[in-house]
């Protein structure tokens, strides 16, 4: 049970103190009255039965108050629930952040400016999706927690940097970090999506143990490996770089993307270039606008007629009660 208006039950200060009053002076005598010592006979004939009912009036009067001032405070208990089709996801994005990103062989500027970019993209038109976002390198961190404010979200992906977190590849680690993000919600409609160029080296889980946790909770991952077949250049400053192999995604990198991404119900896709990125994310956009249904209470039954009612009938009772049966003489 709800209350629409629940500032009106402080008026039910009111009865309850006038029924405390009541009840402190029940045995005080009136101020002024006459006293009457000799009629002895008055208090020898006994209590009859009306005589013992005399404070129901005053009790069926603050009981139909108090069902009046409850009813204005709207009470509500949930109707049946309905069933809803929405086509809203939940989503964790976990992006690499580690210093093979720096690579520049996805231009303009390096794999980690390209995949900014496009998650930018791709956060923009998921309107009424529950989104977050997960960096890692060596460690891995929440950026942005679950959710539906596209704006703050793309404002959070702008502002990831390599260097934000010590050098390494800790793909289980962020991994297990997006999984307890999703693990209270449905797990049908929760997806991870992992964006990485090399292979885990430190952290726990690894990605394995952390695909079992991923398939036992019902949670699909789709892993993206991003490297070009070209020996990729890492930029060292704003004139020098190097070319290095280290960035390559290597056959059993991809090997192990594949694994998680074939455990979890999931798909692994290659990116070597920044226009084969985004259709990655174009192809990973359809899959995941699965219609879900869920049970949501939009009704709600009103309780109000019941109480005034009630508490009318009580009001009016105490009235018949005081003029009829248990009259009173001045």
């Amino acid at each position: 049970m709800r209350f629409a208006s629940p500032v009106f039950l402080a008026l039910l200060l009111i009865p309850l103190y006038l029924g405390w009053r009541h009840w402190r002076l029940r045995h005080r005598p009136p101020a002024e009255r006459l006293a009457f010592p000799l009629l002895r006979l008055v208090r020898a004939a006994g209590v009859t039965s009306r005589s013992r009912w005399y404070r129901l009036p005053a009790a069926l009067s603050l009981l139909g108050v108090v069902l009046l001032i409850t009813a204005l405070s709207r009470p509500q208990v949930p109707g049946d629930a309905d069933p809803t089709r929405v086509r809203s996801r939940n989503i964790m994005l976990i992006l690499d952040v580690s210093s093979s990103m720096k690579a520049t062989d996805f231009q303009p500027g390096n794999r980690l400016a390209v995949a900014r970019d496009v998650l930018r993209q791709f956060i923009k038109g998921r309107q009424g999706d529950l989104m977050g976002l997960i960096v890692f390198s060596s460690r891995a961190f929440v950026q942005a927690p679950l959710t539906t404010d596209i704006d703050v979200l793309d404002r959070l992906v702008e502002q990831v940097e390599i260097g934000m977190l010590p050098d390494g590849t800790a793909i289980g680690t962020a991994m297990a970090l997006g999984l307890s993000q999703l693990k209270t919600l449905p797990a049908k409609a929760s997806v991870v999506v992992l964006i990485t160029d090399g292979a885990n080296n430190t952290g726990e889980p690894t990605p394995r143990q952390a695909a079992e946790a991923a398939k036992a909770l019902g949670i699909r991952i789709h892993t993206i490996g991003v490297s070009s077949p070209d020996t990729g250049s890492i930029a060292l400053n704003g004139v020098w770089s190097l070319r290095t192999l280290s960035g390559r995604l290597s056959t059993r990198d991809e090997a192990a993307l594949k694994d998680v991404a074939a455990r979890t119900g999931g798909q692994y896709y290659k990116a070597t270039d920044p226009d084969m990125l985004r259709q990655v994310m174009a192809e990973i956009d359809p899959i995941e606008r699965i219609e879900v249904e869920i049970s949501e209470t939009r009704r709600y039954h009103e309780l109000f007629p019941w109480l005034v009612s009630t508490g009318l009938s009580l009001l009016l009772l105490e009235m018949l009660l005081r003029v009829t049966w248990l009259r009173r003489l001045p």
